[in-house]
């Protein structure tokens, strides 16, 4: 079965115009993935179609209204498929390589909820949020990035999305440690040379070498990875 997300947005050619390219336009044409985009904006009842107002209370900039959301998810769950739902926000537990493996296993169709402005009407979470999700410390202008770095790295962890099927395996997070160094042709440039091992032909010290450097990497740019990782 298909990985399925469900992407709900006011502009669904930013989500469309990824889709198109590399990867996951290989997934999705293959069906190894399946990637629905819904307009909230289809989802209103006023003419203007409107899916922001003033917040109560007063304050800058203007908030999401819990209408569209709650009509938009109310249309999708008419199918009878199970959904997860996750709000992209700033707010929510931090996306990360555990995170994508918890996604990938799911079994319901997993939906992204965009926001925009200053923020959605916190009904919307009390209402039909089954996780609130953030890809970091930082505010952006909207939730269609963190959706598709979501639908980038849980579907990159799918099988034959890669090609190579180990490829994800060795990556950067997959063991709990940032990705060893990786060189190509030519084997000399401007002084600088491949390391020995690797072309030696001989595949235990190569697993031992980046095994090696993969740990003393992480020691010295990440060692909370190996903090956590040496206590679980």
């Amino acid at each position: 079965m298909a990985l399925g997300f469900d992407v709900i947005t006011i502009f669904p050619q930013i989500i469309h115009a990824y889709l198109k390219l590399s990867i996951l336009k290989k997934a999705t044409e293959g069906n190894l993935i399946d990637v629905k985009v819904y307009n909230l904006r289809d989802y209103t009842t006023d003419k203007h179609r409107m899916v922001d107002d003033y917040p109560y209370g007063g304050g800058p900039g203007m908030v999401m209204k819990v209408e569209p959301f709650y009509n938009a998810y109310n249309s999708l769950v008419s199918d009878g498929v199970d959904r997860f739902v996750v709000l992209l926000t700033p707010q929510g537990k931090t996306f990360n390589q555990e995170m994508a493996l918890e996604f990938r296993e799911r079994n319901e169709r997993i939906v992204l909820l965009c926001g925009r402005y200053e923020g959605i009407d916190e009904r919307v979470k009390e209402l039909i949020v089954d996780e609130e999700v953030s890809i970091g410390d930082y505010v952006l202008t909207g939730g269609e990035l963190p959706a598709l770095v979501i639908i980038d790295t849980v579907s990159r962890l799918m099988p034959d999305v890669l090609g190579d099927n180990e490829s994800s395996v060795d990556e950067t997070f997959s063991m709990g440690l940032l990705e060893y160094p990786q060189y190509t042709r030519p084997p000399e440039f401007m002084g600088l040379k491949v390391p020995d091992v690797l072309l030696s032909g001989n595949h235990n010290l190569i697993r031992q070498w980046r095994m090696k450097e993969a740990v003393r990497r992480t020691l010295k740019r990440r060692p909370d990875l190996l903090y956590k990782k040496t206590n679980n």
